[in-house]
């Protein structure tokens, strides 16, 4: 039987760009927390950092052997652009949904949702505390 999970990601930067950090949650259909991390990655854009986390909790995702992912994310445009509802007209962000979409092709079945915030508050916090840590 395979492994259903569920992915909260999330990206900010303080000033756009500035200074960024992504958060993921990666859990189990039960709330089991399989991984939690938050990262800064430098100045980037926010959309940039919303990508960073999508794809380092697909590589989480496929490290722990889930194959069934919901993507939750409180970015309508990734969200948007990873199910093909959107063009992706920028350079770099073109590059990393490439990236994140080969990642998914990995599992066997991905579905995105878009959220509000409010609904991706330990994701969020991840963000915010990875860059506080900074200093930024």
């Amino acid at each position: 039987m395979g492994v259903k999970a569920r992915l909260s990601t999330d990206g900010g930067s303080r000033g756009n760009p500035g200074p960024a950090a992504y958060g993921y949650v990666l859990e189990t259909d039960d709330g089991t927390v399989l991984d939690a991390r938050g990262e800064t990655i430098g100045v980037a854009t926010n959309n940039v950092a919303e990508y960073r986390a999508l794809l380092a909790g697909l590589e989480a995702a496929l490290d722990r052997g889930v194959d069934e992912l919901e993507v939750v994310s409180d970015s309508e445009l990734l969200v948007k652009q990873m199910r093909g509802e959107y063009k992706v007209k920028n350079e770099t962000l073109r590059e990393l949904q490439r990236e994140a979409a080969e990642l998914a092709d990995g599992l066997k079945r991905v579905t995105f949702r878009a959220v509000r915030r409010a609904h991706n508050e330990l994701a969020d916090r991840l963000v915010n505390e990875a860059l506080d840590a900074s200093g930024s």
